[in-house]
């Protein structure tokens, strides 16, 4: 595996799956794959989990890791071509991306859409970059549209806490006070249709349907109780508008309506449904207090996950570097 972007590049989910599993019952298992390997994340936007759980994955693998903030003690790099540098960027990005590429045998890049060009947002302009001129391996830590790593830790998740073999799992939008981009929810629509076992129904207001190669066969259904009834799963996610259905409104908040809130009574709706959400959270605004503190709430076990969907990744990867090495 070259790169990891999108759900078809980690193969069969049943492998990935069971691979997970493995791992986590032995997560230092494989760490003879990433001696003497380096692992460079490189971040230009802030980072909790993602931070914690990818070098926590590549240590347990055996590698050294480099992390690099772009936006603090970096040099301020440029993105576009064609461009006068006579600002206040003192390097450009293709040339930093080489650069970088000479220190490390693999690349994490995170990235977040700038919310204001849907076109550029939605071509991966700085992920692709890197994939083209840095001559490693490359994976997404969360970019302008798909966050994988997130979405694969979901599907474990479910996979773990699921009471049926084809549970019903809602994505509900949830109101925000800032504009956010649709990488979560892109992914996580995504991973659930292609896992196929997965009852989906997205649930959000009029204007703010998702691409629909990421809707794919999932229901959509605007009435949030209807979608809510007989669930299994909730998953939680604010996203600004993605602009499909009115492209000047791309980024923007064009709904705030606090009824979408997801509190107690909406829980009760479902069918004893778990509660998901990527974090970090906005406590009484995307949910209740009451509702993320209850026996029902998977967002802890979610997030430790994330090192579990992480590891995964980075062993096929390193697994590819050693086949590529011996032909």
């Amino acid at each position: 595996m070259k790169s990891f972007i999108n759900v078809q590049d980690l193969g069969p989910l049943d492998k990935a799956l069971a691979e997970a599993t493995e791992i986590k019952n032995d997560r230092y298992k494989y760490q003879h794959l990433g001696k003497n390997k380096t692992l460079m994340m490189i971040f230009f936007n802030n980072s909790l989990r993602t931070r914690l759980s990818t070098q926590k994955a590549a240590m347990n693998l055996g590698m050294n890791v480099i992390v690099l903030d772009v936006n603090a003690g970096a040099w301020k790099l440029e993105t576009e071509r064609g461009v006068i540098m006579d600002g206040d960027k003192s390097e450009h990005l293709l040339e930093a991306i080489p650069v970088m590429g000479c220190y490390c045998d693999l690349i994490g890049v995170r990235s977040f859409a700038g919310l204001t060009d849907r076109e550029y947002d939605y071509a991966e302009t700085v992920l692709h970059q890197f994939i083209k001129y840095s001559g490693r391996p490359v994976f997404a830590m969360e970019t302008a549209t798909v966050h994988p790593l997130q979405a694969f830790a979901d599907l474990i998740t479910i996979e773990e806490h699921k009471t049926v073999e084809r549970p019903k799992v809602v994505l509900t939008w949830a109101p925000h006070c800032r504009a956010l981009p649709q990488a979560v929810p892109n992914s996580f629509a995504e991973w659930m249709n292609a896992a196929e076992d997965v009852d989906l129904v997205i649930t959000h207001p009029k204007g703010y349907e998702l691409d629909p190669k990421f809707v794919g066969n999932a229901r959509v259904e605007y009435d949030q109780k209807k979608a809510f009834e007989g669930a299994d799963f909730i998953y939680a996610k604010n996203w600004s508008n993605p602009g499909v259905t009115c492209p000047e409104d791309y980024g923007k908040i064009t709904c705030e309506d606090r009824s979408w809130t997801v509190d107690t009574e909406h829980m009760s709706w479902t069918n004893n449904g778990k509660f998901m959400h990527c974090l970090p959270v906005r406590r009484n605004l995307i949910v209740t207090d009451d509702v993320i503190e209850s026996e029902n709430s998977l967002v802890i076990p979610e997030a430790a996950n994330r090192e579990i969907s992480c590891s995964v990744v980075l062993k096929r990867m390193l697994e590819a570097l050693v086949t590529g090495a011996s032909k």
